[in-house]
């Protein structure tokens, strides 16, 4: 699918067989999403270039992602998307900046571009060339980013109140409830790791762009890219504490689930010595020995209970006394 906006911000489709052979003039923003070859081939037709290809955007080399060629600026970051699943993935975005018009190429949805679409009517008219589109559009990741993190933030601090909290100690928990928690802990560990390198990714590119003849020409260009890129480095540490509190909380909960067993280990051990001496009682009389003076007894079975009985009880009030129960 191709997406076309105009200046005023009016979006037209430009397809295959629309018969148009020249990009209107006020066309500002190309975004192709999800294309197929025939659309890479309309565009490139009227653009004078080639795209790069779904493959090209998956190359990691600086030199492949961040480059100048014909006086076009070509970039790629990586992008977090599917945030609201139990798979948070990246997709590789390509940005051009290509005449007076801005290009970008996308093979997912990621909700930021949504949210720029739904608000650019909002941008400023003097801030609707090329240039300005793109920082707006990186603004509107960064503050995406940023909500992610911010959601991830009450998610782990509930997650941790669960683990951690007083109530949840005094309860007694479901089997394999501390387990359930780990798997949480491990989804909040893959999405801030994703985050991590989306935020990499774009402080290369802000870099990049900082650099590039269209920035340091326009002044209100460079102070948003500056913004922008504060923006990221504050993201960037904030996303590191997160990810060491998520350390942390992974720690703790394999202390509890150790100490837990621990527990379990010692109430066995403890059963294991309290019935160890009535054993040996019972033992000892059902011996088959024909000389054995209690054999006669009248009151030596009662007698032979009342032993067993106060041999268990004795070390079990013992073990209470020394607090190990």
């Amino acid at each position: 699918m191709i997406k076309a906006y105009r200046a005023n911000c009016e979006a037209i489709d430009l397809s295959p067989d629309d018969g148009i052979e020249q990009i209107p003039t006020d066309i500002v923003w190309i975004d192709l999403v999800n294309p197929d070859r025939a659309e890479e081939k309309r565009v490139e037709s009227l653009l004078g270039f080639d795209l790069p290809t779904r493959e090209d955007l998956k190359d990691i080399e600086p030199s492949s992602r961040l480059y100048t060629e014909g006086g076009n600026v070509f970039m790629t970051a990586s992008l977090v998307w599917k945030v609201d699943s139990e798979d948070p993935r990246l997709t590789d975005v390509a940005f051009i900046l290509a005449g007076e018009r801005l290009v970008t190429i996308r093979y997912a949805e990621p909700k930021s571009f949504n949210l720029f679409i739904s608000a650019i009517t909002r941008v400023p008219h003097d801030m609707r060339s090329r240039t300005a589109l793109l920082l707006k559009l990186l603004e509107t990741i960064v503050d995406r980013t940023a909500e992610i993190l911010e959601n991830s933030v009450v998610g782990i601090d509930n997650l941790a109140a669960d683990i951690l909290g007083s109530q949840s100690r005094n309860k007694r928990k479901a089997p394999r409830y501390l387990e359930d928690r780990l798997a949480n802990i491990a989804s909040y560990h893959r999405l801030i790791s994703k985050v991590r390198d989306s935020l990499a990714s774009l402080a290369r590119m802000q870099t990049f762009l900082h650099t590039t003849v269209q920035i340091q020409k326009d002044k209100e260009a460079r102070e948003l890219g500056k913004l922008i890129v504060r923006d990221i480095q504050s993201l960037s540490e904030h996303a590191s504490f997160i990810s060491g509190n998520l350390t942390f909380l992974l720690d703790a909960s394999l202390g509890i689930i150790n100490v837990e067993q621990n527990a379990i280990i010692k109430i066995f051990s403890i059963a294991s010595v309290v019935f160890l001496p009535p054993t040996l009682v019972a033992s000892v009389y059902g011996m088959n020995f024909e000389i054995m003076p209690e054999l006669k007894w009248a009151i030596g079975y009662p007698v032979a209970l009342f032993i067993m009985v106060m041999s268990a009880i004795i070390p079990f009030l013992f073990f209470r006394w020394k607090g190990w129960l």
